[in-house]
């Protein structure tokens, strides 16, 4: 006899809930084909469903995401790196604790041993009496962030092979929910025979297909909700074997809305704009923003970020305010507006000749104009470089690229082979944005505040 196995799943919405709706119409018509006919079906999220640039999530610290995935009727769900590091140790623990669903991820843990109850490194469902999957969840080790608040990030692979020997003989299919990468899913689709399907994220690829890779079928949604998963795994149970497995993304574009979710979110929104109206500072005369020079907000920013962090010096982005503020009353919904990156203060310690490097690069056009994406940041372009503890002196010359006469740090002119603290925002220590400031050896980070915190303070002391 052969049994079927209807999935479906979302990864990576980071709280693009305009999108919401269409999901949640398409999987209530799914619930209600599959009970009408008395078919098995899951409901799986891949993690990032949050992301606190959104008001809601932001608000609620994404209980209200918990609210929305317990009204959709999810199965089981992992948590990726929105849920797991732009929380607080206490909201992250307490995150799951109304979730009528399973959590999942096996390579998480609180390093006092305290995990929170909903905490589970894989769950089975009995999806017919004679089938049986186990669903494991799996999440990127950012451990430079999980270890400031009492979390280990396991490495991942070496946590499947463990969890995999345990629960192998109890199903007779294996699900891995991975919120790693797509070179990772291909690796655990190549070393782990076991696993059925695949369902990947956190780099927020797309397979509208699923891709197959020995016994292993891999998909992925992209992101934002702008695509819902679908898959299926037939057993034989005279084979005791899975022998068809599909998967495929599909387009949500032409699906219709669900007016109940609209109406929550509506709700939601309006419990958001409340807690978010408190005052922080009134303003006696407007704050300008422009992302091309140094102007008066950005660098209260820049000064307090040193003088809070203790660093020698400190560097911020321009572009990394978005908006300007005007004379009157500004609310926690205002910081969050013209600062809504989950972007932590951090500090690196760096030579003088690798600084001297960070500053030619940031004073060209190319760089200023840079259209940053991804690494937390949520504005538009890179923006000016602005500095405290450091003062540059230009050459008088007509060229196209600014040259430096001198750099002076702390009112001394900056040693080559000196090694120095500087503080400034962590999506500078990833990646290509600065490779100085990646590269560097010492990196301190700083959790769980965001850059509108010390935003805050800057214009709570002003």
């Amino acid at each position: 006899m052969k049994e079927t196995l209807h999935i479906y799943y979302t990864s990576d919405l980071h709280s693009h809930f305009e999108n919401w709706p269409k999901i949640v119409h398409f999987l209530k018509e799914k619930i209600h084909q599959h009970k009408r006919k008395q078919e098995p079906y899951l409901i799986l999220d891949n993690g990032d469903h949050l992301d606190r640039v959104q008001p809601i999530s932001e608000a609620s610290k994404g209980l209200s995401n918990v609210t929305l995935l317990n009204e959709a009727k999810y199965d089981v769900v992992t948590f990726g790196n929105n849920e797991g590091i732009t929380l607080d140790r206490d909201e992250f623990y307490h995150l799951y604790d109304d979730a009528n669903f399973s959590v999942v991820c096996a390579n998480v843990v609180s390093q006092d041993g305290d995990n929170p109850a909903w905490l589970k490194r894989y769950v089975i469902k009995d999806v017919t009496p004679n089938f049986k999957v186990g669903i494991v969840g799996l999440t990127a080790p950012f451990n430079h962030f999980y270890h400031p608040m009492g979390w280990d990030a396991l490495d991942p692979l070496k946590q499947l092979k463990l969890t995999l020997t345990e629960l192998t003989p109890q199903v007779d299919s294996i699900i891995v929910l991975s919120h790693l990468c797509v070179d990772q899913d291909e690796l655990i689709a190549k070393y782990f025979d076991e696993v059925d399907l695949i369902i990947g994220g956190h780099t927020h690829h797309l397979f509208k297909e699923g891709k197959h890779i020995n016994n292993s079928i891999l998909s992925a949604v992209g992101k934002f909700g702008h695509y819902v998963g679908q898959a299926s795994l037939t057993y034989d149970t005279d084979k005791r074997a899975v022998i068809e497995k599909t998967a495929y993304a599909l387009s949500i574009d032409t699906l219709k809305a669900d007016p109940a979710t609209e109406t929550l979110l509506d709700t939601l929104g309006e419990q958001a704009s409340r807690t978010m109206s408190d005052v922080v500072c009134t303003l006696p005369a407007p704050l300008e923003v422009d992302w091309f020079k140094e102007t008066p907000i950005i660098q209260s920013l820049t000064e307090t970020l040193k003088s809070w962090t203790g660093a020698d010096i400190a560097m911020l982005n321009a572009g990394i305010i978005l908006e300007s503020l005007p004379k009157g009353d500004v609310t926690l919904h205002d910081l969050h507006r013209i600062c809504p990156h989950p972007i932590n203060p951090a500090v690196v310690e760096m030579t003088g000749r690798e600084l001297q490097e960070v500053i030619r690069e940031g004073l060209t056009d190319r760089y200023i104009h840079y259209p940053v994406v991804g690494y937390g940041f949520r504005g538009k372009v890179m923006g000016v470089l602005v500095y405290d503890g450091l003062e540059i002196e230009l050459k008088e010359v007509d060229c196209h690229e600014p040259l430096i006469r001198s750099i002076s740090i702390n009112q001394k002119l900056l040693d080559p082979n000196e090694t120095y603290t500087l503080a400034t925002a962590d999506m500078f220590t990833f990646g290509h944005l600065a490779p100085n400031i990646a590269h560097a050896s010492k990196k301190t980070y700083f959790m769980p505040e965001f850059m509108r915190d010390l935003l805050k303070i800057s214009l709570e002391t002003a």
